[in-house]
Formats: C-alpha cells, sequence, structure tokens
C-alpha cells in the first residue's frame, strides 16, 4: 500500500532546515512500515532500533549526551557504520526510553548530518511533559489512518486515476460515481487502519476484517491501563466506550453526565485529553461566531469527539454491512459520515474544522482556508433538505458553501455539493 506521508518525509530529506523528525499517532497506523520503507527508498543504509524490544539500548542513552559516543555506540550495536546524510536513523517504541527521545535535542544542536526518525505509540501524550519532550528541537509528522484516497489506490489503481484527475467543478459520468460511491462505503466497513485493508486486499473477507478491528479495539482498551501515566485509566475507558452513544444523542455536543450518571467535566478532563493528545480521539470544538480566526472563538466547554478510524467506528457501534451496503437509513448513519467527512478533512486544512451552534440548528463543520470560513453540511444519502444550513447561507452569504452527500459533483444555487467520495481530495477542489 502506497501511503503519501512518504512525500512529506522526502521533503523532510531535503530540507536545509531539518530537525530530527517524530512521528506521532495511534498504535497499529503505519508508523513502523512507513519509516522502514521510506529508509528503503531513499537512503543508501537503514538501522533499526526498538526500544521495547531490546531493553540493553536504553544504557546507551542513560549514560551518555553525546552525539558522537552514541553514534559510536549505536554503530557497534548494529555491526552497520553509520554515514551522515547516507544513514536512516530509526528508532521505534521510543516513549519507552525517554532519555532517547531526549537525545534528540542535542542531534538537533550538535549534529543535525545525522537522519534520525522516532516513532511511537502514545507519543503525543508526552507533549503535556516538556522535560522529557525535546520541544521545539524536532520536526513533527501526524501519521493517521489511510484516507480514502489511498484507500482508493490500494484497491484500484485505474479508478484512482480517474479519481485524481477529477476536475473542478467537473461532472462525473455515472459509471465512475457508482464505482468510486462503492468503495466508499466499503470504506466504510473496513477503515483506514492497515492491517484491515491489507487483509481485505488479500482475502475479501470482511469477517476476518471484523475480527482485526475488534482485537484491534481491545489492544487500545489495554493500552490504557498500562500507559496511562497519572491519569485515571477506568475514566479513560469510560470515555472511550461512551464515544458511540455520544455521537448517537441528538444535539451530539459531548456530554459528562452520559459517561456516567452526574459525572463533571473535573471527573473526565485529563482522560479526554490523554485520548486526544494519543490520537485516539479527534476533538472538534464549537465556536461562538463562524468568523475568521476560527480558533479565536472556541466555546472550550462545548465540543464533539469522534473516532480516530471510521472502521473502528463503525465496529464500536455493531453496523451490520449490509445497511451500508443496501443503502438503508440505519440509525447511526449520521454521526458515522460525518465520522468519515472529519477524517478525510482533519490534515487537509492548517487549522482543524470547527461546528457552529445557531438558534435553528448546528452546521456539521466549519473550515477556514484563509480569512474565508466555509460552511459545510454532511448528509448520509442523497437528501437534499438542510434547513439550517439554506438559514446560514442566507444569512451570512459565504463565498463557499458544501454538501457533502452522495448525490453526484454538481453546483445547486450557492451550494457546491460535492460526492462524499471526494472528501479527501475537498482542498483542491473547492
Amino acid at each position: 500500500m502506497e501511503r503519501f506521508a512518504i512525500d512529506k518525509l522526502i521533503a523532510w530529506k531535503n530540507s536545509t532546515d531539518r530537525k530530527p523528525m517524530v512521528l506521532r499517532g495511534a498504535r497499529q497506523v503505519g508508523k513502523t512500515w512507513l519509516m522502514q520503507e521510506f529508509g528503503r527508498r531513499c537512503y543508501r543504509n537503514t538501522v533499526y532500533f526498538n526500544f521495547d524490544e531490546e531493553d540493553e539500548l536504553k544504557s546507551v542513552f542513560e549514560s551518555n549526551k553525546n552525539p558522537a559516543r552514541i553514534i559510536e555506540l549505536l554503530s557497534m550495536i548494529s555491526g552497520e557504520k553509520i554515514v551522515p546524510d547516507d544513514t536512516l536513523i530509526l528508532f521505534d517504541e521510543v516513549q519507552e526510553c525517554p532519555e532517547a527521545l531526549n537525545s534528540l535535542k542535542y542531534f538537533c544542536e550538535k549534529a543535525n548530518e545525522y537522519h534520525i526518525i522516532a516513532a511511537g505509540s502514545l507519543l503525543g501524550t508526552l507533549l503535556a511533559e516538556p522535560k522529557s519532550y525535546p520541544v521545539g528541537k524536532v520536526n513533527l509528522l501526524e501519521i493517521a489512518p489511510l484516507t480514502f484516497d489511498e484507500f482508493l489506490l490500494a484497491n484500484d489503481e485505474g479508478l484512482y486515476r480517474y479519481y485524481c484527475s477529477i476536475q473542478k467543478e467537473q461532472s462525473i459520468e455515472e459509471i465512475f460515481h457508482k464505482r468510486l460511491l462503492e468503495l466508499y462505503h466499503y470504506y466504510l466497513i473496513i477503515g483506514g487502519m492497515p492491517e484491515c485493508v491489507s487483509s481485505w486486499l488479500k482475502h475479501k473477507n470482511p469477517e476476518k476484517v471484523l475480527q482485526i478491528q475488534r482485537e484491534l479495539l481491545e489492544v487500545y482498551e489495554n493500552d490504557f491501563s498500562k500507559h496511562n501515566g497519572k491519569v485515571n485509566s477506568g475514566r479513560i475507558l469510560m470515555v472511550f466506550r461512551s464515544i458511540v452513544s455520544q455521537l448517537a444523542k441528538e444535539n451530539e455536543k459531548f456530554v459528562y453526565g452520559a459517561v456516567r450518571e452526574g459525572g463533571r467535566a473535573r471527573d473526565f478532563e485529563e482522560a479526554i485529553e490523554w485520548l486526544v493528545s494519543a490520537g485516539m480521539l479527534n476533538r472538534v470544538c464549537n465556536v461562538s461566531k463562524p468568523e475568521h480566526p476560527l480558533p479565536a472563538f472556541d466555546k472550550l466547554e462545548s465540543f464533539k469527539l469522534y473516532l480516530f478510524d471510521t472502521g473502528l467506528l463503525k465496529c464500536m457501534a455493531g453496523i451490520d454491512n449490509r445497511a451500508i451496503l443496501l443503502k438503508s437509513n440505519y440509525q447511526f448513519k449520521g454521526p458515522l459520515t460525518e465520522n468519515f467527512v472529519l477524517q478525510q478533512l482533519k490534515s487537509q486544512f492548517d487549522v482543524a474544522p470547527r461546528y457552529y451552534s445557531t438558534r435553528y440548528g448546528e452546521i456539521d463543520f466549519l473550515l477556514q482556508r484563509g480569512q474565508e470560513i466555509i460552511p459545510v453540511e454532511v448528509k448520509g444519502g442523497e437528501d437534499k433538505s438542510a434547513p439550517t444550513f439554506k438559514k446560514y447561507i442566507a444569512e451570512k452569504s459565504p463565498d463557499t458553501a458544501v454538501r457533502f452527500s452522495e448525490m453526484g459533483y454538481m453546483k445547486n444555487g450557492s451550494i457546491t455539493n460535492l460526492p462524499l467520495y471526494l472528501a479527501s481530495a475537498a482542498k483542491r477542489l473547492l
């Protein structure tokens, strides 16, 4: 499978301002494969160190802060000569050795000719502990599950080429529209976790995919108790397990009392922060005004939480595959579709999407492009009715307004309808 993040790593390799790179993201999103594949393609040699599997590695960093000495010892351990610019040094599961993570600071300051990538689970949670994290001395790259366009490339290269050729306001032929919608429905079921996609490509067996999803969710829940630090693992688990019911509510705003009767913000704030930092949940803030700059109007007490992978959310919600494939209006269709759209939009815009509550309803998402604020409506089917969205457009007269649905690519008055499968190409097409 091709991961588009490799292009960002190539740009990092060639940058004159390069610092050691840290890959962040939830467990099992493909960080290890990505950095090893990057090394294979772009360097003469790669040396790989896993701090979870090789305990003795930790002593190298616990007793040394001099990059030259560290490189000398790593060369001896790997049996390979580490050459500046030609050798890629990989630190995996680096959260198991905070001293190794901290050493990136010294490589940045004194030995930046060495190309180093560090990765590990839950690295985002260390951002809250500056003493163990070389803030300002590393480049950061967020690695997420496969986006729809990566999934499409893995499944049908010819259809992906057509997808890339779609131009702004281009009519999409019915034969391609149907094929792309079919793969969109597959994505809702399979999601973007590399192991799930790989299993589907090899076996075409949805039972195997579902089993992998269940096992992944079990791994994550076990992680909560192992790596939670000072945060109460029981509360992390309660928040995580509440996501489906939270999203299923009429008003999807996160409600602490829905996690546990009588629950308050102070009970679960740290657990939510941990899950967001770990890359497990995506938080979307409500804003008091749909104006530039969006973050200035965040209502910090009002937000929604979505799961980082739509396939895993479908598994947690217990949705039958037939409900998705037969286009029935099942109960959780709206939230699942919103989760999909957010997953595709999240990495495209410099400012994370927000949502907006009006006196007559909610705007699903707001996007900031330059100084422009773009309202977004998400529909799970072909329904055109969107009274809140239309009232907002009548009042605010935005230059661009977008509806994602299963209809074709078209301009409908002031609204641009983008088929749901084009969510991962939204920035290019808007």
